[in-house]
């Protein structure tokens, strides 16, 4: 049975309290204007869009997955480990908490939705463990970001070494090369510069103009 009108609007307020809970790690790390966890969660989304569907991956299950895999922290929080709460814990409050955000949904979809989160938990399908990947693969990105915007060069080295061999999906394990490669070349042309600083920023007109007088050149 489908859900009230009532029931999808509190269930979409509940699902807004993830853009409202910080990500704990880099809370306990000291960083500042941390993400929450619907910014981790989105672009993670992003990222499985960008899978190549290698191996007869199903490219739009892993975006579901992506925007489905934290849900139950917006009512548990995000749990880490310096919180002293057992795996099997932390495991049991937030399927509660996924029963209770697909129950409030209802029907085929809120079966999904808790189908869909179970798969990603318990790592069954072979787009569970790609979303894995990108799981590790954006709170890296996030440490080089942190690094840099924050000017805290190699402070965040722990994030890296509890991640370091244990990518499996090609396509992530060549962006964790480009990153590394990027990170450990100081003098590299680092893209994050242009894109916070305004001043730095290309204009993408003038871009398409050069592309046009390449062409009418030749």
């Amino acid at each position: 049975m489908a859900a009230s009108r009532g029931k999808l609007l509190e269930f979409m307020m509940l699902v807004g309290q993830l853009k409202r809970v910080p990500r704990t790690g880099w809370v306990l790390r000291g960083v500042q204007n941390v993400e929450s966890v619907a910014d981790h969660m989105y672009r993670m989304a992003i990222m499985a869009f960008l899978l190549d569907g290698e191996g007869g991956l199903n490219r739009d299950k892993c975006i579901k997955i992506a925007l489905v895999h934290d849900m139950a922290e917006s009512i548990v929080g995000d749990i880490a480990p310096a919180d002293g709460i057992s795996k099997e814990e932390k495991h049991r409050r937030e399927k509660e908490a996924m029963l209770h955000l697909s129950g409030m949904v209802g029907g085929e979809v809120g079966k999904e939705l808790y189908s869909l989160w179970e798969e990603y938990e318990m790592e069954s399908t072979a787009e569970a463990k790609a979303v894995k990947d990108l799981d590790k693969f954006d709170m890296v990105l996030q440490a080089f970001e942190y690094e840099t915007l924050q000017n805290r060069p190699g402070q965040l080295q722990d994030f890296f070494n509890s991640t370091r061999g244990k990518f499996n999906y090609p396509s992530v394990q060549s962006w964790v090369e480009d990153l590394n490669r990027l990170r450990d070349n100081d003098d590299a042309d680092n893209p994050l510069t242009r894109i916070v600083n305004p001043s730095t920023k290309r204009d993408p007109s003038s871009s398409s103009s050069d592309a046009q007088d390449k062409t009418s050149s030749r």
